[in-house]
């Protein structure tokens, strides 16, 4: 079994975390603590886990800049 561990530090983990938790697979666990979302992949073989590590970080990408851009539209509107 392959693995990969990726960790990411965000202002709002929480919403980050919870944007991702839709697209995990089976072979996939999400958890926050406090501002680190930590994302555990598991796969049978390297193509496998390159490939989801691919996908996981194309909607990482997509869910942090979602939460940055609320925040910040929240703070600029209050």
């Amino acid at each position: 079994m392959k693995r990969a561990c990726i960790e990411t530090t965000h202002g709002d983990a929480a919403t980050v975390a919870a944007a991702l938790r839709p697209d995990d697979t089976p072979s996939m666990s999400t958890d926050v603590t406090d501002d680190v979302v930590r994302t555990t992949i598991e796969r049978d073989t390297v193509g496998g886990l390159q490939s989801t590590v691919d996908d996981y970080v194309v909607n990482l990408t997509v869910a942090a800049t979602v939460a940055r851009t609320a925040r910040e539209h929240r703070h600029t509107h209050e």
